[in-house]
């Protein structure tokens, strides 16, 4: 979040194409769970960020048209703060963009992206933090 906005891509393949999303991605194997969020956020975004605490961990179980499980994600957010970059999509977002606050409800989204949103801009610190053996 900043001033007042924040940082959201549209989707520009399945699932979920044309919705509109916090970036984000895949971890590769070995791959530290902030370098593979700032690897996603400069793959979608063009921005490069530095990565603060976990904001919320969110579960997310899409199912196909006969009612079976297709896709199940377990989505960690984390606030980052914008190093540089240029704000441009990339890879596999259609858009990417700053959005008002008051303009998300306006705005296609991922189902549970807006109550992530407002939860965290609403929600006063400490976080919760990545525990590593």
């Amino acid at each position: 979040m900043e001033a007042g906005r924040i940082l959201l891509v549209e989707r520009g393949k399945a699932p979920l194409e044309g919705y509109w999303s916090l970036p984000g991605g895949a971890v590769e194997s070995g791959e530290r769970l902030e370098e593979a969020l700032r690897r996603e956020v400069a793959e979608e975004t063009g921005l490069d960020v530095s990565v603060d605490v976990i904001a919320t961990v969110f579960e997310r179980i899409l199912s196909d048209e006969a009612g079976a499980c297709e896709y199940h994600y377990v989505l960690i957010d984390f606030f980052c703060t914008v190093q540089g970059g240029e704000l441009r999509a990339g890879t596999d977002a259609r858009s990417a963009a700053w959005v008002d606050l008051s303009d998300l409800r306006s705005v296609p989204l991922t189902a549970g992206t807006l109550e992530v949103i407002e939860l965290c801009s609403k929600r006063p610190g400490p976080h919760p933090v990545v525990t590593r053996p």
